[in-house]
């Protein structure tokens, strides 16, 4: 597991053993990454997928403690790091021919999401006062 390392000007919110299989998590995660947090939040909200709104939670949890626990501007925040990562495997059992069973596994997801302040637009806003 990976160790997060806080900066000054970055916030990041974490959901574990999320209900849906990690391939279908990054498929969504893939959607967001690099892109301006209010941009990814509309992509996600339009997504037909069906862990969208779950992903979506969580990015909107990760720019409100951008903003109340590390005072960061909500206006040019970016999404700096998002992935997933295997959680637990739930283990289920069905009846299969001549009285054997056959293995049923549900994945879990542990989904992390980082964002940070866009420096390049703070640079730009300072030159052009």
């Amino acid at each position: 597991m990976r160790q997060l390392v806080r900066k000054d000007n970055e916030a990041y919110a974490i959901q574990r053993n999320m209900r849906v299989s990690p391939s279908k998590a990054n498929a969504v995660l893939e959607m967001i990454r690099g892109k301006k947090a209010s941009e990814a939040l509309n992509l996600l909200k339009f997504s037909s997928r069906g862990v969208a709104k779950n992903i979506s939670k969580i990015l909107s949890s990760a720019i409100a403690n951008a903003e109340n626990n590390h005072q960061l501007d909500i206006d040019i925040l970016k999404v700096t790091e998002a992935y997933c990562g295997k959680g637990m495997v739930m283990k289920r059992w069905r009846a299969r021919a001549k009285g054997r069973p056959g293995r049923i596994n549900k994945f879990l997801t542990n989904v992390t999401i980082k964002v940070s302040e866009d420096q390049i637009k703070e640079v730009k806003k300072e030159k052009a006062k």
